[in-house]
């Protein structure tokens, strides 16, 4: 697969939304770049842009982002990884959501490198010299890129910036492969509608994430107190923050605070450890899910007498989901029907794996409705 080039400006000028520069290869040479690239920024992109969420949750809506929005985050992801000190950037990010035209488009743009966008599992890497690379990453880039460990091993360093899903066990294969030294890792926690809210550098000790400087916690009124009004750092409360780069409905102001869909355990004034998500949510592949929709469309499908969804780890997409199914009193049902049944569906999310079981233990001792801890990378996000 070749990667066919694009000025700067005719990237820009198609946009984050356009299908080719989504679906298909390119190379962009910011380093080549005869002017200033927030100039050009600043000249070929509209004054607004409309993201959507994926609408698995619910009907899909659109988020409103200035230009000058995104520039300012640019530059802070560029931030991150510009000790690293990068010479070129491969992409995986689809520019059509928030997180990619953020890390796609505009971080090489704010680092003044050439970026190689690579839309799809398989296919060529960049044909370019060895040196330091930034990696810009989604959930299934660890599995792809450990298909291409020579690629790997001759590079001098490389730093991958990941986001919009729980991190995948195959990054940690992946760093483990590459070398003492060689690739760091760097998560990025946010959302559609609040852009990026904290980061981490990832580690097997599962770090605390630090909120981005122009972020601040929003606190809970309701939330558990130590007495002194510091939250109970061994309570989860609802994510909620304040920050000039919050999203906008069209036609309406900018929001003044968001609460997500996330539970956190604050580590102080600006640090949270992540806990689950609110209302039986997962994420999957970038896309929220609520179980409950999914078993309540489920249900409609599979005659029994009891279903559950349970989300499960997985090296290529963060998380999978399997369907547990009580066969109705006296009677038995055949995985190979119930999947049948549930294949002819439009539902947000197929089940992985169907298990025919006696029953569903619902007690805090019972199923469990993760199989791991939660992890997420939720970020600037393709949601």
């Amino acid at each position: 697969m070749s990667h066919p080039e694009l000025t700067p400006h005719a990237l820009l000028t198609a946009g984050p939304a356009a299908p080719g520069v989504n679906e298909s290869p390119w190379l962009v040479r910011w380093d080549l770049l005869g002017e200033d690239a927030g100039d050009l920024v600043r000249r070929t992109l509209p004054p607004t842009l409309d993201f959507h969420t994926s609408g698995t949750t619910g009907p899909s809506e659109c988020w409103r982002r200035t230009r000058d929005q995104l520039w300012e985050e640019a530059g802070m992801l560029a931030a991150l990884l510009g000790p690293e000190r990068p010479e070129a950037v491969l992409s995986f990010a689809p520019p059509r959501h928030v997180y990619g035209a953020l890390a796609t488009l505009l971080v090489p743009a704010r680092l003044r490198l050439p970026v190689w966008y690579r839309p799809h599992f398989f296919g060529a890497l960049p044909p370019s010299p060895v040196g330091r690379w930034a990696v810009v990453a989604v959930p299934w880039s660890f599995s792809a890129l450990r298909r291409k460990r020579a690629w790997i091993e001759a590079r001098e360093r490389v730093a991958v910036l990941h986001s919009t899903a729980m991190l995948p066990s195959a990054a940690q294969d992946f760093v483990q492969e590459a070398g003492p030294g060689r690739v760091s890792v760097r998560e990025v926690f946010g959302s559609t509608e609040t852009g990026g809210i904290a980061w981490r550098e990832w580690g097997p000790d599962d770090p605390p994430w630090d909120l981005f400087d122009d972020v601040e916690f929003v606190p809970d009124p309701h939330a558990p107190d130590d007495g002194v009004g510091t939250p109970d750092a061994d309570a989860d409360v609802p994510l909620t923050v304040r920050s000039p780069r919050l999203a906008a409905r069209p036609g309406l102001a900018p929001l003044p605070t968001w609460q997500t869909d996330d539970l956190v355990r604050p580590c102080g004034a600006r640090r949270f450890r992540f806990s689950g998500r609110r209302g039986g949510l997962v994420k999957i592949n970038g896309r929220r899910v609520s179980l409950g929709a999914v078993e309540r469309a489920l249900r409609a499908v599979v005659d029994c007498a009891d279903l559950a969804c349970l989300p499960v780890a997985d090296e290529l997409s963060g998380e999978h989901l399997e369907l547990y199914v009580v066969p109705p009193p006296g009677r038995r049902l055949d995985r190979a029907r119930v999947r049948a049944l549930i294949a002819g569906h439009d539902l947000t999310v197929q089940p992985r794996h169907v298990h025919i079981v006696d029953r569903i233990d619902r007690s805090p001792t019972g199923l469990p409705r993760r199989t791991h801890p939660t992890r997420p990378a939720d970020a600037g996000a393709a949601t």
